[in-house]
C-alpha cells in the first residue's frame, strides 16, 4: 500500500500544529517521493530495533569486561605481594649473614652450613656465594649442579671480560653499600634467574659482597596461590617484555583469547625491571543468549534485504528517470552556453543543427540555416568555389584533423577568421548519417599571433645587431637553444662557446651562482633558479685572446625546459686601458714620493751635514793628536766609535730615503700600524726640525693586523704630515701653536663596521670651503710650485684599499684654530685581541 492512499487519515481527528505541518509538507512532495518515503519508513523502524539489540548486547559484554579486568587486577596485586614479601624476608636473613660475615663472626665453613641450610628452606634460590672485594670467590654453596654466576674477574691475565648483569650489580653494591638487584639473565642451564647482592662492610671498608641466585621460575612455581593460578595466568617479564616464567605453559598452535586483559605491576623491592602480570580473557556468553541475538539479527538482515530490494528498485526507475530529465537539460544548457559553434550535416550536404553560438556568429536565424543546401548564406561571395572545394572534402572525409581556415561572413556583409574541424556523425545503428563541425572564431588570436611574430622579428634583429655575444643554452640537453650573430663569429654555432664563456671546459658547465654543475640542477624546480639575480664576472678565452664581461642568468624556455642565458661583452679594449692606467697611477705614485724627497732636498742635506760635519771633526782632531803623539789608545777608540755612529746615523738616514723612493710593485701585505706610523714620523722629522714644527704621536696599543701595502699608506701618512707642517710654517704662527698631532684608534661606524682611523691635526689657518670641495681634484693645489697630485694619489691609495679620507676645520666659535686629516682602513673586527689602550709618544 502506497503513503498516498493513507495521508488523509489523520485528518479524521482534529490536528495539531505538528500534523498539520506535517500533512503539508507531505502534500507537496510528489508521487515517487512519497513512494521512496513509505519504502524507507519501515527499513528505519528495522535498523533502529537491530540497534537496539546490539547496544543491550553490547552493554552487556563491557560490564563483562570490567568484571573480569578486576579479577585479573585482584589477582595479579596478590601475586606480587606474595612474591614481595619473599623477597624482602629473604633480603633480612641475607643482611643478617653479611653481617655476620662482615664482623668475622663466622667462617667459611661456618657460611656454607649456614648456606645450605638456608637454601633447602627456600627452593627459590639456586645458589648462596661469598665473594670477596676482588671479586674472588671464596666459599659458595649450590642447590643446583651449577655454580652461581659472580662476575668475578677473568683467571687468565690480560683477557677481556664482557660486563655482565653480575658485574653491573656487584658495582652498584660497592658504591651504594646496600643490597642491589641484578638484571634477570641467564645461568649456565639456560633457566632465567636474577642475583642479590648484600654488601659485606668490614669496619667501614667494602670487604665483597654476598650473592644469592633467585630462580625465576621457582618464584612463580612456589609463590603464586593455587587459586589465583587456576583462575589467571601470572608471568614474570623482565624490562623487554621477554616472558621469564609463567603459571601455564604455551602449547604450540593455540590461539590467543579473543579479548586479552593485561595488568601489570612492579616486583618490589627487586627494582630491577622485573614485573607481574596478570592475564586473562572475557569468557563466552551464553549459547541461549547467542542464539536469541543471531535470530534476531537474521530475521531483521532478511527484513532489510527485502526492504532494500524495494528501494534499489525504486530508485533506478526514479534514477532513470532523472537522468533523462538532466541529460536533457545538460545538452540544452551546453549547446546555449557553448562559444564553439556546432552544425550538422546529412550526406548530401544538407544542414540538419546549429546550435546558438554557431547563429550568433554568422548573424542569421536558426531557421534560416536549417535545410539550407551550398551555397550557404555565411559564405563569402568571392569565395565560392574555395569553399565548394573544402564542403567537398568534408563530404568525402578528406579534411585534414587540424582543421581547416575560412573566411565567414556575417548577415551584415562583415567578415571574419574561422577555423572548422570535421568529424563524422554516427547514429545509434553506428552507420554514418552525416558530418558534425564545429568552429571558433580565430581572427583575435590569428591577429596576436601576427603582432606576436613581428616583435619576435624586431627582437631577433636587435639581438642580432648586438656587438654582446648572446646565447641560450638547455640545462638538461646541454644545446645550444639560441645564439646571435656576435656568438657565431667568435665561436659558430657550437655549444662549446658557452661552456668556456661560463667558466667550464665542456658542457655540461659549473653554475657559478649555485655551487653545483648545470646537469645536476636539471631536476630541480626552475622557480627558485629563475628567480635568482644574474652573475657577472669577467673571463678570459685563451683562443681568441680577448676578455669578456660575462652575465648569466637561469630562464624557462619556450617548451617549458630549465635553460641558461648569458650576455658576453668584449672588453678587451677596457682591460687594456684599466692596466694601462694602473700603470701609469703606479708611476704617479713613485713620482709623488720622488717629488716629495725633492720638496725635502734642503731638509735632507741639513740633517746629512750635521753627522757629516761631526765625522770630519773627529778625524781631524784624531789627526793632530796623533801627530803630536797626544793621544792614547783609549782616546783613539772612543773617538772612532763616535765618528761610526755618525757615519751609521747618515746611512741610516740615507737607506730610509732611498727605501721610501725605490719603485716596487703594489704589494698587500700583513702590517701593523704602528710601525707604519714609526716610519713615517722618522722621515717627517727632518721637515718637522728644519720648519721648528713639534709632532706629537698617538698609537693605541694591540691593534689589529692590517692587509696594505705599508709603503703606500706610508706615504699617505708622510703627506698629510708634511703639508700639515708647511701650513703652519708659512703661516708664520708662535712657537706655541706650531704642533701637529698624528692619532691612531680604532673605530666602529654603521656604514664601514671595524676600521682603523688615522687621524693627523695641526694648529694652522685651515681650508677655505671652495678648497675643500676641490682638495682632491688631480693637479690643483693652493701652492704657487705644486704640482696637485699628492692629495689626489691619497684619496686613490686610500679607496683602493676600501677606506675613506676626509677634511674638515676646527672652530672655536667662528674662528679657524686648525684643520683635520683623517683617513680609515677597514679590519676584520674578529683578529682584534682586546679593547686599546693609549700610548702616548712625542717627535719635535
Amino acid at each position: 500500500m502506497h503513503a498516498p492512499s493513507e495521508a488523509p487519515a489523520p485528518a479524521r481527528t482534529p490536528p495539531g500544529w505538528p500534523q498539520r505541518l506535517f500533512g503539508r509538507w507531505w502534500r507537496r512532495q510528489s508521487p515517487a517521493r512519497q513512494d521512496r518515503y513509505a519504502t524507507l519508513g519501515p527499513l528505519v523502524s528495522v535498523l533502529l530495533f537491530l540497534a537496539a539489540i546490539i547496544s543491550a548486547f553490547w552493554y552487556l559484554r563491557n560490564e563483562e569486561l570490567e568484571r573480569e579486568q578486576a579479577a585479573v587486577k585482584r589477582d595479579t596485586e596478590i601475586a606480587q605481594q606474595q612474591i614481595r614479601l619473599r623477597l624482602i624476608e629473604n633480603q633480612e636473613q641475607l643482611v643478617r649473614i653479611a653481617r655476620e660475615i662482615g664482623t668475622r663472626s663466622i667462617d667459611q665453613e661456618e657460611f656454607l652450613g649456614q648456606a645450605a641450610s638456608f637454601t633447602r628452606e627456600r627452593p627459590e634460590i639456586n645458589a648462596l656465594s661469598w665473594i670477596g672485594a676482588n671479586r674472588v670467590r671464596r666459599a659458595s654453596y649450590s642447590a643446583t649442579t651449577f655454580s652461581a654466576e659472580t662476575g668475578a674477574a677473568p683467571e687468565r691475565p690480560g683477557a677481556a671480560a664482557r660486563p655482565t648483569e653480575p658485574d653491573t650489580a656487584f658495582e652498584a653494591a660497592r658504591e651504594l653499600r646496600q643490597p642491589v638487584y641484578s638484571q634477570p639473565f641467564n645461568d649456565a642451564a639456560g633457566e632465567a634467574v636474577f642475583q642479590v647482592q648484600v654488601p659485606l662492610i668490614d669496619r667501614a671498608a667494602f670487604a665483597g659482597v654476598l650473592v644469592a641466585e633467585y630462580s625465576v621460575e621457582s618464584l612463580v612455581r612456589y609463590f603464586v596461590p593455587a587459586e589465583v593460578s587456576n583462575r589467571h595466568a601470572i608471568e614474570l617479564l623482565d624490562a623487554s617484555d621477554r616472558v621469564l616464567a609463567s603459571t601455564v605453559t604455551n602449547v604450540p598452535g593455540a590461539g590467543t583469547p579473543r579479548v586479552p586483559i593485561v595488568h601489570d605491576l612492579p616486583l618490589a623491592p627487586a627494582g630491577n625491571g622485573l614485573f607481574v602480570r596478570g592475564r586473562g580473557h572475557r569468557t563466552s556468553i551464553g549459547l541461549i543468549s547467542n542464539t536469541l541475538f543471531w535470530m534476531v539479527a537474521a530475521l531483521s538482515v532478511l527484513t532489510v534485504w527485502m526492504l532494500l530490494g524495494t528501494w534499489r528498485h525504486m530508485r533506478r526507475r526514479l534514477q532513470m528517470q532523472d537522468a533523462l530529465v538532466s541529460e536533457t537539460n545538460f545538452r540544452r544548457a551546453m549547446e546555449n552556453s557553448m562559444l564553439t559553434g556546432m552544425r550538422a550535416m546529412d550526406q548530401e550536404g544538407r544542414i540538419t543543427y546549429v546550435n546558438p553560438a554557431f547563429c550568433a556568429m554568422t548573424g542569421f536565424l536558426e531557421s534560416e540555416l536549417i535545410g539550407r543546401r551550398p551555397p550557404f548564406p555565411y559564405w563569402p561571395p568571392d569565395r565560392y568555389e574555395e569553399n565548394t572545394r573544402l564542403l567537398q572534402q568534408e563530404l568525402l572525409g578528406r579534411s585534414p584533423a587540424g582543421g581547416i581556415e575560412v573566411k565567414v561572413m556575417r548577415k551584415d556583409g562583415s567578415t571574419f577568421d574561422a577555423r572548422m574541424y570535421v568529424s563524422p556523425l554516427i547514429d545509434p545503428k553506428g552507420q554514418q548519417s552525416g558530418w558534425m563541425t564545429s568552429m571558433t572564431n580565430i581572427t583575435e588570436a590569428k591577429r596576436i599571433r601576427d603582432q606576436l611574430s613581428a616583435s619576435h622579428e624586431r627582437f631577433t634583429t636587435v639581438l642580432e645587431g648586438l656587438d654582446a655575444a648572446v646565447s641560450v643554452l638547455s640545462v638538461q640537453q646541454s644545446e645550444l637553444l639560441f645564439a646571435n650573430r656576435s656568438y657565431r663569429l667568435w665561436f659558430g654555432a657550437d655549444a662549446r662557446g658557452h661552456a668556456l664563456l661560463a667558466g667550464a671546459e665542456e658542457p655540461p658547465f659549473v653554475a657559478s651562482e649555485f655551487g653545483d654543475t648545470i646537469e645536476s640542477l636539471g631536476g630541480l624546480p626552475t622557480a627558485e633558479l629563475t628567480e635568482a639575480s644574474s652573475d657577472s664576472r669577467e673571463v678570459f678565452i685563451e683562443p681568441l685572446q680577448k676578455w669578456f664581461d660575462v652575465r648569466t642568468r637561469y630562464l624557462q624556455w619556450t617548451d617549458g625546459r630549465l635553460a641558461q642565458m648569458l650576455i658576453a661583452t668584449d672588453i678587451s679594449a677596457r682591460r687594456h686601458a684599466e692596466n694601462l692606467a694602473a700603470h701609469q697611477a703606479d708611476k704617479a705614485q713613485v713620482t709623488s714620493r720622488l717629488v716629495t724627497m725633492g720638496e725635502m732636498a734642503s731638509s735632507v742635506a741639513h740633517e746629512l751635514n750635521q753627522p757629516l760635519t761631526a765625522i770630519t771633526n773627529y778625524c781631524n782632531g784624531m789627526v793632530s793628536r796623533v801627530r803630536g803623539d797626544q793621544i792614547g789608545k783609549d782616546d783613539l777608540i772612543a773617538a772612532l766609535e763616535k765618528t761610526a755612529r755618525q757615519a751609521q746615523r747618515a746611512g741610516q738616514i740615507i737607506h730610509r730615503i732611498r727605501a721610501f723612493v725605490k719603485r716596487s710593485e703594489p704589494q698587500r701585505q700583513p702590517a701593523q700600524a704602528r710601525e707604519i706610523v714609526e716610519d713615517a714620523v722618522e722621515l717627517a722629522g727632518i721637515e718637522l726640525r728644519r720648519r721648528n714644527v713639534a709632532l706629537s704621536t698617538y698609537v693605541a696599543q694591540r691593534l689589529p693586523t692590517l692587509m696594505v701595502d705599508p709603503i703606500l699608506i706610508e706615504q699617505v701618512v708622510l703627506n698629510l704630515v708634511k703639508n700639515a707642517a708647511e701650513a703652519i710654517d708659512n703661516a708664520g704662527l708662535p712657537p706655541k701653536r706650531r704642533n701637529i698631532e698624528l692619532r691612531v684608534v680604532p673605530r666602529h661606524t654603521p656604514e664601514e663596521g671595524g676600521v682603523i682611523e688615522f687621524t693627523v691635526t695641526d694648529s694652522g689657518p685651515g681650508l677655505k670651503d671652495e678648497v675643500i670641495a676641490r682638495l682632491y681634484e688631480a693637479f690643483f693645489s693652493t701652492k704657487t710650485d705644486g704640482l696637485g697630485i699628492g692629495l689626489s694619489l691619497c684619496r686613490s691609495i686610500i679607496e683602493s684599499h676600501h677606506g675613506r679620507i676626509k677634511a674638515q676645520n676646527l672652530y672655536n666659535g667662528d674662528t679657524v684654530t686648525g684643520c683635520r686629516f683623517s683617513f680609515t682602513l677597514p679590519v676584520d673586527a674578529t683578529r682584534s685581541d682586546a679593547l686599546p689602550t693609549s700610548h702616548p709618544t712625542a717627535v719635535s
